[in-house]
Parts: structure tokens; sequence; C-alpha cells
């Protein structure tokens, strides 16, 4: 053996134990990113459903972007989605997806922000719509871009059967359902060209109708936009990031 020959086969040796290495690293790093993948979902799901009050079955899906373990380490979770479908707050009701940017692991943090949808099938839209006084809710039905109503006014003895679709938007965080158009018998009319229409039986249902929902929400929600989309109603809303953090945006809103 030569002087030259040891120290090969010693850095040889050295090599073999640095791959070694790596690839338990290696080993270990996808171990625990598959860890991770199972814990963190699992805690933001538990999270969501104790604070909308859902039973433990209740299924939710929450993804999170990206490699886990990087944001673990930095302490912040760069994109969270979750979604649910049939889930109610009060008279509200829909499939909710959420998406959230910017997420702490702590709760002692705000996140940068984030934005909601609600879809609403027509008879989850009639539970929300039930709470406007005198509003037929009962009848209520969606043909985009409107939301309508039926009704029935008596005439000299007569039954005429009429309906009136409403347009709907936002002001100020509340849901507004405004006239466009409507139907006399078998005739469609304007909303204009219903009002003062039947000595003004039709009056009181051609009246916008306003509802504040943020009673219902937790604060840090606020609506921005909602349209009839097929067969759903989709209301779009803000989110407050700081509602991780402040426990005052989590509480309902007010109107």
């Amino acid at each position: 053996m030569t002087a030259a020959g040891a120290p090969r086969r010693r850095r040889g040796r050295g090599v073999l134990v640095l791959v070694i290495l790596l690839v338990v690293v290696a080993v270990l790093v996808v171990v625990a990113e598959l860890v991770a993948r199972q814990v963190v979902p699992g805690m933001i799901r538990s999270a969501v459903a104790e604070q909308l009050a859902l039973p433990a079955e209740h299924p939710i899906d929450v993804e999170v972007d990206g490699i886990l373990l990087p944001q673990l380490l930095t302490g912040t979770l760069d994109q969270v989605r979750i979604a649910s479908q049939d889930v109610a707050v009060g008279p509200v009701g829909g499939d909710v997806r959420v998406e959230a940017q910017g997420v702490p692991i702590r709760g002692d943090a705000p996140a940068e922000g984030g934005a909601a949808e609600v879809r609403m099938m027509p008879e989850q839209l009639r539970t929300l719509l039930a709470t406007i006084d005198g509003f037929p809710a009962e009848t209520v039905g969606l043909a985009a871009p409107n939301v309508t109503a039926s009704g029935e006014v008596e005439l000299l003895g007569v039954t005429i059967p009429v309906g009136v679709a409403f347009e709907p938007s936002v002001a100020e965080g509340d849901i507004v359902l405004t006239p466009a158009e409507g139907t006399i018998g078998d005739a469609s009319v304007t909303a204009d060209q219903l009002r003062g229409q039947l000595f003004g039986l039709l009056d009181p249902l051609l009246e916008d109708r306003r509802l504040c929902i943020a009673e219902h929400l937790p604060a840090a929600l606020a609506l921005q936009s909602i349209e009839v989309t097929g067969e759903e109603i989709v209301a779009d809303f803000d989110i407050d990031g700081g509602i991780l953090a402040d426990p005052a945006l989590r509480e309902p809103g007010s109107c």
C-alpha cells in the first residue's frame, strides 16, 4: 500500500459519508414537508370550524400554496384558500370560498388581507330576503341578471298575477334591490310603466329594497359586489386582515 493510497481512500469515505448525510437530510426535509402538509391544513380547518360553529364532520377544503417549511420558518403562509359548501351564518348561507394572503402562523398578528365569495342558491336567497318586512320572499327566483318575485292583486273581484324583476347592487355595504321590469298577467313592462298601474296597488312592491347583512357577519367582512350568475347569486367580500389579531373584528358588525 502506498502512502498516497490511504489518503485517497479516506477522502473517498469522507465523500461517501457526506453524500449519505445529504440524502438523509433530503429525506428528512421531504418527510417534514409531508407532515406539515397534513398538520397545517388540519389546524386551519379546525380553527374555521370553531369560528363558524360548524359540526366536526362538515367538509372544509384547505389549500396552502408553495413549499410549507420555508413559510413555517418565516412564520407566515403566503396564500391560503378555504372552501366549504352549505355554510350558514344566521340568514346568510351558501357555498363559501376564501383566499387570504400573508397569513401569520400565530394569531397575534394581522394577515395582509383577503377576499371571500359566497354563492347562494334560490332557496338560500329566500331565507335571507325573508328578513325584509313585507317582501314576498317565498316567491323569489333568479333570472340573470335579476332577482324575481311574484304575487297577486285583486281588482274588482279579479285576481291578477304580477311579477317584478329586481336588479341587485351594493350601496355602503348593504344589498339593494332596485325594480327593473315586471309583468302584469302575460304582459311585460318596465318598472316605470308598472308604477301607478292598477290604481297603485303594485306601488309597495316597486320600492327599492335595502338589506343590511353586517349584523350577521364578522365586522372584518365588507360586501363589495353582488350579481346573479346562472342559477346562483354571488356576493363578494373584502376581508380585513386584522380579523386574526383583533377579536372585535370577529364579532358581528352593525347596521
